[in-house]
């Protein structure tokens, strides 16, 4: 049987899931710079829809302001939950997160419907005692 990755204490995941709540209510309620603020100066957003990462703080808050510009003109709010998720603690002090990220898009008028199924894995850091994303990588089953 092979041997099973170290887990974070019960203390740790549960600041790591109180971190993704308000991180992608962040995201969810269009505050792209605080969004932005849960990464490291560097930090790398790595999604399928783009053929290179978003790095940097001010680039991660102008891709979050546009996206949320784009779901306003089209009449659409975007929910992010995050579920069945692992923190696994490395050598180093980082934590590895990986998540199934379910986004339910919510159009003004009409009913709700899932939009996306994604897997996210994030290196997490400490920085003056918070938790940021060093590194995002995020896929999807229907892409290669």
């Amino acid at each position: 049987m092979a041997a099973q990755a170290p887990t974070a204490p019960a203390d740790v995941y549960a600041e790591v899931q109180h971190f993704y709540a308000r991180q992608m209510r962040d995201l969810d309620s269009g505050e792209a710079e605080t969004w932005a603020g849960t990464f490291t100066e560097d930090g790398a957003f790595k999604p399928p829809s783009l053929p290179e990462p978003v790095r940097g703080r001010p680039a991660l808050t102008e891709g979050a302001r546009q996206a949320a510009a784009g779901l306003a003109a089209a009449g659409e709010t975007h929910r992010h939950y995050v579920g069945m998720l692992t923190v696994t603690p490395a050598d180093d002090g980082s934590l590895t997160a990986e998540s199934l990220v379910s986004i339910v898009a919510v159009p003004r008028g009409g009913p709700a419907r899932l939009h996306l199924m994604c897997v996210c894995r994030d290196v997490l850091v400490r920085e003056a005692g918070e938790l940021l994303v060093k590194d995002r990588v995020v896929t999807r089953d229907d892409r290669p």
